[in-house]
């Protein structure tokens, strides 16, 4: 009886039974690696294969063959896409020590050098690593020994400085991939089992190019003979994911297909959820089954190009369905949100996060491969050090110098990230500005800025808290864009999410402009007033009021702005009225007023609580203003009701009905009927109000 193989085994199985062609880069290849091994002159003849080409041209795939050529051969391969590294060089060779096994003070170049046989590096997706090309090309390479080949993936021909340096011009092999020749694309079709009669005019409207074929399979696979057009545009792709998803036998495969390009991952659970169907397992094996859709650890996804296309044509084709699934996701992630915490809650916030990536203000600003070696950890005693020495590094030694003095102050309130040894990647400090003393604001520029401002504009109530995001950057990449600032940003969210009573936020920044664009997007506001200096060098402040805009209300706003490239999701999309902030004087009248006139709804139009987060947050249709004083009496009456169940209580209870609820004509006859004297039928309905009027301002802070 055969042994049972792994999904994992089936799937390389069978990407090998389909692949074909590349006979040039496979025979270059694998013609090196035994040069390796060679008894004469065991030399490799160059270290470095570039291999290049546009997305779906199968570079990827190539990698993969190249893979089960070492395992063939029992030469070492390490295969690392680096869409999940950071671009610097710890996080490069931290990739390689988890891979490796090592510790993480071992050095990977050490464990290379100690190796006498070959040893092959596989960088895919290398495009994501052109910041630290030069690193890699001046540092990394010449200190790896003479039996490590390193093969190169990328979107792109190598830069200049490759060819123009005369060492190593003799060095790297540089690969162009190209579309598959007739005869090897015939052969693909032949395996796909595409009829031999379609062959010729497939050829002509494809030009070879595999993605190209592979879609072309998939069509005819959903039995449908179809006809090809060779005068046809460029765009081949966008053309056969038309006719792909035009020709589906069923409408279930064809939003199947369109949420899956949505979402970032797509798992069963996500797919019940936006299709709105209990049993979606054949419709989920059916999308993995797709040759242009990949598998990973967290779920499915499609290959890039294919889900710009979908998306794309599906925003314009059907607006409102695109809108939809929109909301359907989100309903997901909200309530998965509601019931996880730490890494899982960073996943989904990172998923939620990248239903945003469409907004040309937020794209550039954000890493949406996930990496996954970056954890959030709590500050240990043993990072401060580290941490100073991260802040000088970036900021210089007066920073660091009022980063020591919080860490001391505060030390709960940092965050570290951790890569995969674990060292410490970077960090942010969220200051509790209410909870700190007039010393310490005084000793920082920025937290006596942001207090001051916080004084003059946004003064906090009782029961209200503020924060600044002191310090916020990676190790190597200070504030600029990469997977440890994208985590940030999303500890961040999770942070607005989980802290009670949180009132105001601030976010300095070293380079406030450019990041403009995004933080508008996000709505935190440019606060000029808030910002500092620091050893001579300026810092521009952000900030938002959450109590103008609550948390819930802000994930509803940023909802509407990921939809707005459609016309009609941007026309038929309302957007939330800021709440208003009440200070607890203005609070107590507003409830005085809304107690007087508790039976009249055209006076309560008046009443300012109808825009607090009291009772916005609780009416079902905002826009309605009458659903948002029947909201604000319903609160009144339940919370007077309330008191009737404590015994001591029942006699301010019984003043409040007779006042409010079932009034009496005057207050004189109101004590009448409860048969107390005028002045302690008063003093019980003073009581009475400041207990109601309290209870609904814990309530409005909380």
């Amino acid at each position: 009886m055969p042994l049972s193989v792994s999904l994992a085994e089936r799937l390389t199985i069978e990407r090998s039974r389909r692949f074909v062609g590349r006979k040039f880069e496979l025979y270059l290849f694998q013609t090196a690696i035994l040069k390796s091994k060679s008894a004469d002159s065991p030399q490799l003849p160059f270290h470095v294969l570039h291999v290049f080409g546009p997305g779906g041209v199968g570079k990827t795939s190539l990698l993969e063959q190249f893979c089960r050529i070492c395992e063939q051969h029992q030469i070492r391969s390490l295969y690392i896409d680096t869409r999940n590294i950071e671009p610097t060089p710890e996080s490069f060779l931290s990739s390689l020590r988890t891979i490796l096994g090592l510790e993480p003070t071992d050095s990977p170049l050490q464990a290379f050098a100690d190796r006498s046989d070959c040893l092959i590096i596989l960088l895919d997706t290398y495009e994501t690593l052109e910041p630290l090309d030069d690193w890699i090309r001046e540092t990394f390479l010449p200190q790896l020994t003479e039996n490590v080949l390193v093969v190169i993936a990328s979107r792109h021909a190598p830069a200049p400085a490759w060819r123009s340096d005369s060492g190593w011009q003799s060095l790297v092999r540089v690969v162009p991939l190209r579309n598959l020749s007739p005869e090897e694309s015939q052969a693909y079709l032949t395996k796909r089992d595409v009829p031999e009669l379609q062959h010729q005019s497939v050829l002509e409207f494809t030009h070879g190019h595999p993605l190209a074929l592979s879609l072309v399979a998939d069509v005819f696979e959903q039995g449908h003979d179809i006809q090809f057009q060779t005068d046809v545009e460029p765009d081949i792709v966008k053309i056969l994911l038309e006719r792909f998803v035009q020709d589906l036998p069923s409408s279930d495969r064809r939003m199947a297909l369109e949420a899956c390009a949505l979402v970032r991952v797509t798992t069963e659970a996500l797919l019940s959820r936006m299709l709105e169907l209990l049993d979606v397992h054949k419709l989920f094996n059916w999308l993995r089954s797709l040759s242009f859709v990949e598998s990973g650890q967290q779920g499915i996804f499609p290959h890039d190009v294919v889900r710009e296309v979908l998306i794309a044509d599906l925003r314009w084709r059907n607006p409102d369905w695109y809108v939809e699934l929109h909301r359907r996701a989100r309903s997901y992630y909200t309530q998965r949100l509601q019931e996880t915490q730490g890494q899982q809650q960073h996943r989904l916030l990172f998923d939620y996060i990248f239903l945003h990536r469409d907004n040309p203000a937020v794209r550039p600003r954000f890493t949406w491969q996930e990496n996954k070696s970056l954890q959030t950890d709590t500050m240990r005693e043993s990072d401060v050090p580290a941490l100073i020495r991260m802040v000088e590094q970036h900021e210089g030694r007066e920073s660091a110098s009022i980063a020591a003095h919080w860490l001391a102050r505060q030390p709960h309130s940092v965050m570290v990230f951790r890569d995969a040894q674990p060292q410490l990647a970077g960090f942010v400090m969220a200051i509790a500005l209410h909870q700190a003393s007039e010393s310490d604001l005084r000793a920082d520029p920025a937290a006596i800025a942001a207090w001051e401002y916080l004084h003059k504009h946004a003064p906090l109530r009782s029961g209200e808290g503020a924060s600044l995001f002191r310090f916020w950057m990676a190790r190597d990449t200070y504030q600029n864009v990469s997977p440890t600032q994208s985590l940030i940003f999303i500890n961040l969210v999770q942070y607005y999410r989980n802290t009670s009573g949180l009132a105001f936020t601030f976010l300095p920044c070293a380079d406030p402009e450019s990041w403009a664009a995004m933080f508008a997007y996000a709505d935190l506001t440019r606060l000029p007033e808030a910002d500092f200096t620091v050893g001579g060098k300026c810092y521009g402040a952000y900030g938002h009021d959450w109590r103008v805009l609550s948390p819930a209300a802000w994930q509803e706003l940023l909802a509407q702005r990921e939809i707005a490239a459609s016309v009609q999701a941007t026309n038929t999309t309302h957007v939330s009225e800021p709440l208003l902030v009440l200070s607890q004087a203005e609070f107590v009248e507003a409830v005085q007023h809304a107690l007087r006139h508790l039976s009249s709804p055209n006076i309560l139009q008046q009443n300012p609580l109808l825009r607090s987060r009291l009772i916005v947050e609780h009416t079902v249709d905002k826009t309605d203003m009458n659903q948002r004083i029947a909201t604000l009496q319903s609160a009144i009456e339940e919370i007077i009701a309330s008191l009737r169940s404590a015994p001591r209580d029942e006699k301010l209870y019984r003043a409040l009905d007779r006042t409010y609820l079932h009034p009496a004509p005057t207050q004189e006859r109101a004590a009448e009927l409860l048969d107390l004297p005028f002045s302690t039928y008063r003093r019980h309905l003073k009581t009475g109000i400041e207990r109601v009027t309290n209870m609904l301002w814990q309530r409005e802070i909380s």
